[in-house]
C-alpha cells in the first residue's frame, strides 16, 4: 500500500471514528421463516426488524480502517483523533478538551492507538489475511487491547480516587455490558472488510 494510501485511510479513519462515536449501533435481523417453518422473504425494507445494540459504531470505525488501511494508517487516525478531542473539539462521547483524562471511557480512548495498531498489523499479514475469519480475529485482537486498556486505565483512576462510581459499576457498564454488542460489530466488520478487499483488490 502506498504512502498515499495509507494516508487517505488515515483521514478516512478520523472521520468514522468521529461519526461512529455519535451513531448507535444497530443491526437488521430479517425473520426468513413463518410460523409453518416456510421461507418467506421481506415484503419491503420496513418489514425488516431493526436491533438496537447498546454501543456505537466507533469501535467499528477504528476496527475497520485496522482491515482496509494497516497498522500505520490505523494507528494515525486515532492519535488525530485523540489529538482533535484534546484540542477541545466535541469529538467525544462526553465532549472533549484537556480534562477528559478524568473520564473512565478515556483509557478506551487510549486503547484505540495500540488496538488499531495491532489490528492492522494482523489484517496484513501475509497470506491468511485476506480471509474472513482472519479478519475477524484481527478485529477481536484489537478490540481485546482496546478493553485491555480501559480496564487498567480504570484502575489506575480507582487508585488515586479520581471515579465517581464504583470500580465494579464502571468495569460492568463499559466493558462487560458493551462487550457483545462489540462483538457482533467485530463479525460485521470482518465482513465488511472482506467484501471492500475483494472489491478493491487487495
Amino acid at each position: 500500500m502506498s504512502p498515499l494510501d495509507e494516508f487517505l485511510w488515515a483521514v478516512l479513519g478520523l472521520l468514522l471514528t468521529v461519526a461512529g462515536t455519535f451513531m448507535e449501533a444497530a443491526i437488521a435481523l430479517p425473520n426468513l421463516l413463518n410460523d409453518d417453518g416456510q421461507l418467506v422473504l421481506p415484503s419491503s425494507w420496513s418489514a425488516i426488524p431493526v436491533y438496537s445494540l447498546p454501543v456505537s459504531y466507533q469501535v467499528a470505525a477504528v476496527l475497520l480502517v485496522g482491515c482496509m488501511g494497516g497498522r500505520q494508517a490505523a494507528a494515525l487516525s486515532q492519535v488525530a483523533y485523540l489529538i482533535l478531542g484534546l484540542s477541545g473539539f466535541q469529538v467525544f462521547s462526553q465532549g472533549g478538551g484537556l480534562d477528559y483524562w478524568r473520564e473512565p471511557t478515556f483509557g478506551y480512548l487510549l486503547g484505540f492507538v495500540p488496538g488499531a495498531w495491532v489490528c492492522g498489523w494482523l489484517a496484513f499479514r501475509s497470506g491468511a489475511a485476506a480471509r474472513i475469519e482472519w479478519l475477524a480475529l484481527s478485529g477481536l485482537a484489537g478490540l481485546t487491547i482496546i478493553h485491555s486498556c480501559g480496564l487498567l486505565y480504570l484502575c489506575a483512576l480507582a487508585l488515586v480516587g479520581q471515579l465517581s462510581q464504583p470500580l465494579v459499576e464502571l468495569i460492568q457498564q463499559y466493558s462487560l455490558w458493551a462487550l457483545p454488542g462489540q462483538l457482533v460489530i467485530v463479525c460485521l466488520v470482518a465482513l465488511v472488510a472482506r467484501i471492500l478487499r475483494l472489491v478493491l483488490l487487495y
